[in-house]
């Protein structure tokens, strides 16, 4: 794991603890029908079938959709609970993480 992947996993982690994520599909599903998530972060190992139920509501809210450089398990250890889809409900805490995803993979937005 690279030092961008193990800052993405430190931030994560401490918007967890500030209460700022959404973890699961259905939690950010709803968070994005409710116009609280301000970004969506899919785990590099998401299962396509997820991945697309995600992106189309992130689609339908206007909600950038990034795939970070880290697998399931990595985002788990980060957070506590096993999850492959994490939306930001916070401006801050997404405009740092954006950053980071494509500093990491160069990754350009998804909408």
């Amino acid at each position: 794991m690279n030092e961008n992947n193990k800052r993405l996993l430190s931030l994560l982690g401490l918007a967890r603890r500030a209460n700022r994520l959404s973890l699961g599909s259905d939690p950010a599903e709803e968070a994005l029908r409710k116009g609280q998530a301000r970004l969506v972060l899919l785990a590099e190992d998401l299962s396509q079938h997820t991945a697309g139920g995600v992106r189309f509501a992130a689609e339908e809210a206007g909600v950038d959709v990034l795939t970070a450089a880290c697998t399931m398990d990595e985002i788990s250890m980060a957070l506590g609970k096993r999850t492959g889809v994490v939306a930001v409900n916070d401006a801050g805490f997404a405009k740092k993480l954006h950053e980071l995803c494509e500093a990491g993979t160069g990754e350009q937005v998804v909408k």
